[in-house]
This record gives structure tokens, sequence and C-alpha cells, in this order.
């Protein structure tokens, strides 16, 4: 238990052995509501006024009114869970009430370890837990990840007769969904008589929590379906969420919709989840809409807006919203500097990503963590000063890590820098030796290189290693439906169709200027087999395939799981003028926006 405060101390050694023999002055303090004096408080300085009057009139011996001192003390905003600790070890024999209080109050404050030593001490004492006890015992456990614990409280649950409570109900879903039990999760709810809200908030939650994105959509579906709840805020946050990294768009204006019907005023942690959703799924400019329109933003939202805007390739407007917010008189963090570093990089703002380094540095006083140093030789390289990143990662007090050093190698790869990048592949083996993408792009700078013989170095050691990289694919959305393509898929149905569409579009591409560029295509085969190959690239089939299924002149929306290559970068630009259609590329990295020729990259990615 945590220890007695000076000033509790002072009060507590001058509690009388019997409550004290002016029956007068008890009856004023009582006239007076000690009860109603203690609801009032909003500050600690009152509380202890209060709290010294009942202690010098004896009144502390009161169950009831110690009961609320503590209650008061752990669970108001401006409490103290030391003073209330030193309150609670005075009282004789302290109830449920009071055990339930103390839990409460240290998962409130995040002492969890605490909360689940009192409920052992209680079990200890033969005090009996109730419904009220189990919901944040279970907390508790959610916040620790503490399986186990959990487990055993359910089946104290069970003992309790508490099994078929909808608070303990939720408790335990909540508990297993984020301790990445999701399928126990999922029998307490299905074996739930009545499910409230509540419940169902707790079943999304879970999901959300171990990334089962299309099931929290498919619940959110159930729950509607049903026709006797109302999706109440937390529930659609989750189902922002899930359209956020399932690329969903519409489904994600519809929940606006929903959001905007049923609840008057959208919070600030809505509104910052409406915008991660829109600029995640491509819709940059509803996105800053809602931000723009935000009465009162906080720096979570400002981190939200920046980070948006540099997937975007939108760097000045980033560094523009950034002083803003500076501007509101918001203290920026670490998280905010990586945003800032990050959009300067993709937009190849060079001076500008320097003088944000050393302004975090020099002027907020942040340390320099291992993601900014990345950003910093992500910006540098990409803007062909592979020298300067190599000093920098050689200079940085801490130790860099893979991440940085695949920074650099890719930066190398793409400016041809074929030295460095042989040095960047020795640290990046160093320290893992088991992710297949890093030899591919070593092997890849040795074929545009010609040196074959390193090429089959490479190729055996990954063989020997067993080490396989996932192919690439593109996902296209067309009449309501996510299709995939990898490279040279013949798999779809009306795949002749497609490829006729590919020759037809190849047909209209010569007469504009377009010219395949055969150094993407790293193997040692002749001009036509090199042809062949980038002609039927992923994202190249998605394009025809979203040409014959959608609309003319509709939007055609892309994701990819790799690094778009110049081939197809340079293909998308004529496609986008020559048949008149907006397209949005998302690849590993950043948002494309194809639209009339042009990328909104401006050919720097």
């Amino acid at each position: 238990m945590s220890g007695t405060s000076v000033l509790c101390q002072s009060h507590l050694l001058s509690l009388p052995n019997s409550p004290p023999q002016s029956s007068e002055l008890n009856a004023k303090f009582n006239e007076q509501g000690w009860l109603s004096l203690l609801k009032r408080c909003k500050s600690m300085e009152e509380f202890k006024q209060v709290h010294a009057h009942i202690l010098k009139l004896g009144l502390f011996y009161d169950s009831f009114c110690g009961s609320n001192l503590v209650a008061s003390c752990a669970l108001s905003r401006w409490g103290s869970m030391e003073y209330a600790c030193s309150i609670f070890s005075q009282i004789e024999e302290p109830g449920s009430f009071e055990y339930n209080t103390m839990i409460r109050g240290n998962v409130n404050s995040m002492d969890l370890e605490e909360a689940l030593l009192l409920y052992v001490e209680m079990l200890e004492r033969g005090i009996e837990p109730d419904n009220f006890t189990y919901p944040f015992v279970l907390k508790a456990c959610s916040l620790l990840v503490a399986l186990k614990e959990g487990v055993q409280i359910h089946a104290h649950v069970f003992k309790a007769g508490l099994e078929v409570d909808v608070f303990v109900q939720n408790g335990l879903i909540s508990m297993y969904g984020k301790c990445g039990a999701i399928e126990h999760a999922g029998v307490v709810f299905e074996q739930m008589d009545e499910k409230s809200v509540a419940s169902w908030s707790s079943i999304i939650g879970a999901h959300a929590s171990v990334e089962m994105w299309h099931e929290c959509l498919m619940l959110l579906g159930d729950m509607s379906g049903e026709g006797r709840h109302r999706a109440e805020e937390s529930i659609l946050v989750s189902a922002l969420s899930a359209c956020t990294h399932l690329g969903s768009p519409n489904l994600g204006r519809c929940i606006h919709g929903i959001l905007l019907r049923n609840i008057s005023e959208l919070n600030v942690v809505v509104k910052t989840s409406l915008i991660d959703m829109y600029v995640k799924c491509g819709s940059l400019e509803k996105g800053l809409c809602v931000f723009q329109n935000m009465a009162h933003k906080n720096r979570y939202s400002y981190t939200v807006m920046i980070a948006g805007l540099a997937i975007h390739g939108r760097g000045r407007e980033a560094v523009r919203v950034f002083s803003d917010m500076l501007e509101e008189g918001l203290t920026p963090d670490d998280v905010v500097y990586v945003g800032v570093l990050s959009a300067c990089s993709h937009a190849g703002l060079v001076n500008e990503g320097l003088q944000c380094f050393n302004r975090m540095q020099f002027e907020h006083m942040i340390k320099p963590t291992i993601q900014h140093y990345g950003c910093m030789v992500d910006l540098m390289g990409r803007a062909g000063m592979l020298k300067e990143a190599y000093d920098l990662i050689k200079s940085m007090p801490i130790k860099p890590n893979d991440v940085v050093w695949r920074s650099l190698l890719s930066a190398c790869k793409v400016h041809h820098n074929l030295e460095i990048g042989e040095i960047a592949a020795e640290n990046i083996f160093r320290l893992n030796k088991h992710n297949p993408g890093d030899y591919l792009v070593l092997a890849n700078m040795y074929a545009r290189a010609k040196k074959w013989a390193n090429v089959a170095r490479i190729r055996t050691e990954m063989a020997e290693k067993h080490l396989v990289q996932t192919p690439g694919f593109s996902l296209v959305e067309a009449n309501r439906n996510v299709y995939k393509f990898v490279s040279q898929d013949k798999s779809q149905p009306i795949c002749e169709t497609i490829y006729d569409m590919i020759q037809q579009m190849e047909w209209q591409l010569k007469f504009e200027g377009y010219t395949p560029d055969m150094s993407q295509v790293l193997l040692d085969v002749d001009e036509d087999e090199k042809r062949q190959r980038l002609k039927h690239h992923s994202q190249k089939l998605a394009i025809a395939f979203a040409l014959i299924q959608t609309s003319e002149g509709s939007p055609i929306r892309i994701s990819r799981n790799l690094r778009m290559c110049n081939d197809c970068h340079t293909y998308t630009k004529f496609i986008s003028v020559i048949y008149e259609r907006e397209i949005t590329v998302r690849d590993r990295n950043r948002f494309h926006h194809f639209k009339d020729g042009t990328c909104s990259c401006k050919d720097y990615w």
C-alpha cells in the first residue's frame, strides 16, 4: 500500500479513541451536511478541510462516512490515490464497496498491479467480490495484457455465479480481445442472453485490437441488422479504424454520415479518427476539410494531419500546418516531428528538414530517436545526398538499426550507387539476415550493373536460407468488390478481355510517345522477353480491369504492397490523360494521384 501523506498522518494521530463528547458540535456538522460538503469539493485542499472536520468530530467511525471519503478522494478528477489509500488503511473492516472503490481508482490512475493486489487481499479477507468488482479487475488484466490472470479471474466469476451478468461479460470480452484470445471473447459474446450496445462495442473493439478489420465491419452489420441498438461513438470509431486499414473510403463516408445523424457534436477524438480514415484511404481533401472545420484541435489532430499530408507528398502544407500548431501554443512531441521530417523527405524539402531537425533539438529540447535519424537519412538519400546520409549514420550517438541502413540502401538503388549500397547491405545483413527484400534490392543493383555472378551468389544465398519474397500484387476496387492481381496474372475469369485491353492500351500509348523502360526488368533475358514482362505488371493489369469494369470518367483506386516501379509510374501518367481518368495508387511508401498526365509526387518518390 502507498505511504500515508504527512497531512493525513497528522489527522490520524489526532483521531480520538471514542467519538467526542460534544454532541451539539456533532449535530451542527451533520446539519450542515458533511456529505453535501464532500460533493461540493473541487480540489484536494477543500477535501482536506472537510476531512479534518470529520476526524475532529469523530464521524470517521461511521462506515458510511469513511466509504464516502474514500470514494470522493479516489474517484474525483482532482483526487489523490495516495491520500485515498491512507484513509482506506484506517477503516477497520472495509467491505466490498471500499475495495471496489480502491480497485477502480487504481485502474483509473493506471496503477494496475496495485489493483490486482487489492483484489487478492479482498479474497484473502473473505470479502466476496460482486458485479462491480470484476469489470475493473478484468480491465486491469486487459491493460496489463495478463491473459493467465484473466483466465483465473474468469474462473472466479463462475464460482461467484456472475457469468451471466452483462457488465462482467462485457469486461471478459474486452479482456480476452486485448490479450489476443479473440476466440474466447467470441465464446463469451455468443453465450450472452441479452447483448447491450456496450456488448457490441466490446466485441467490435476486441476484434479491432487484434486487427481483424473485416470482422469488425461484419459485426457492425450484424448489430445494425438486429435493429435494436443504435451504434454508439466507440463502435463507430472502431469501424472507422477498420475502414482506414482496409482502405474503404466509401464505407468510411457512410459511417461519417451515421455519426453526423446520431451525434449532435463530434468530439476531437472522433473528428481525428475521421481525418485519419480519409487521408489513409486517399481522400486527402475530405480529411483537410474535417481538419479545417474543427473548432478545437489537439496535438494528436495536428499529428494525424501532418502525417496525412506527408504520405500524399504535400510537404510544404505539412510544414505550414506544423507552424499553425506552434502558433496555437501546442508543444510538439517526438511523434509530431517524425511526421514533419517524413513530410520534408517525401517532398524533397532538404533545407526545411534540416531546420526542423535542429529546431527539435535546440528549441524544443527533444532528443532525436532512431525514427528521427531514419527520417533524416531518408531525406538526404532521396535527394541524392548519399555520402552525407552515410556520414550522418556514422556520427549517430545511438546504434543505427536495420531500418536506418535500409533507407540508405533504397536510396542507393534509386541513385545507382553500388559502392555505398554494398556497405548498407552488409550492415543490414549483420543486423537482420531474414528479410528477403534486402537481398533482392542488392541483387537488382548488381543486375543493373550487369554483375550476373553477384546476382547468382545473392540468389543462391537466399535459397540456402529459404528466403522467399512476398510476390508483388495490386488491389483494385470495382463494383463494390476488391480484386487482386499479380504480375503476369491469368487467374481472372475475364483474363482474355483484360489482355486484349492491355494490347489496346499499348497501341494508344505508342501514339502518345510512351517508351517502355527496359531497365526495370533486371533479368538476363532478351528485349522481347523484357517487354512482355513489363507489359503485364500487376498494376497495369489492375488498371486494364478497372477501365473495363467501371463507368467512363470514374476514378480508379489501386493499392500495392510494394514500391511502384518507374515504368508503371510513367505508364499510369499516360493512361490518366488518354482515358481521362483520375487514378490513385497507394504503394508501400505513399499515395500517387495521377491526373491529366501528371502525378502529385512530381516524379519525386
